[in-house]
């Protein structure tokens, strides 16, 4: 199966919310805002550009530890498989841009954070972070593109 990864850096724009699919899956999300820097040598300063928002989705244990470990205004980096959807109801047409995470961590470039190792026994054997095949992917409507 092909897929295109991405490892993405920025801010937690929203808190983490969880659920499950109708299988039992849990899987959590939340939106990431990154933002293009570059180096202006004219002026000897960084300089932002456009901001992108992500939403992200975690699933099974990877899940349950974001949902525990992130909040709305953290610094994280993200790594997994990128997908754009478009999407339509009856009044808009848009596209969404999502990722499903493989690895997620708080960035330690901008602060410092401190790890607790989860029990085995809380995941029953799953070491498994992806859905599966036949898992469906949370139903979420973006913001519309024009």
């Amino acid at each position: 199966m092909n897929q295109t990864s991405i490892t993405l850096v920025g801010n937690a724009v929203t808190d983490v919310t969880i659920g499950a699919t109708p299988n039992g899956i849990e899987y959590s999300t939340f939106r990431l805002a990154t933002t293009t820097r570059r180096f202006d040598r004219g002026i000897g300063q960084w300089i932002d550009g456009d901001t992108s928002y992500v939403r992200i989705t975690c699933w099974r244990k990877l899940a349950r530890h974001v949902a525990e470990s992130i909040s709305k205004g953290d610094p994280v980096i993200v790594a997994g498989a990128l997908k754009v959807r478009e999407w339509a109801n009856e009044d808009r047409r848009g596209v969404s841009v999502e990722v499903d995470a493989t690895s997620v961590g708080h960035d330690l470039a901008r602060g410092v954070s401190v790890f607790t190792r989860a029990a085995k026994r809380d995941f029953a054997g799953d070491d498994s972070v992806l859905a599966d095949e036949t898992s469906p992917a949370p139903a979420f409507v973006e913001q519309a593109v024009a």
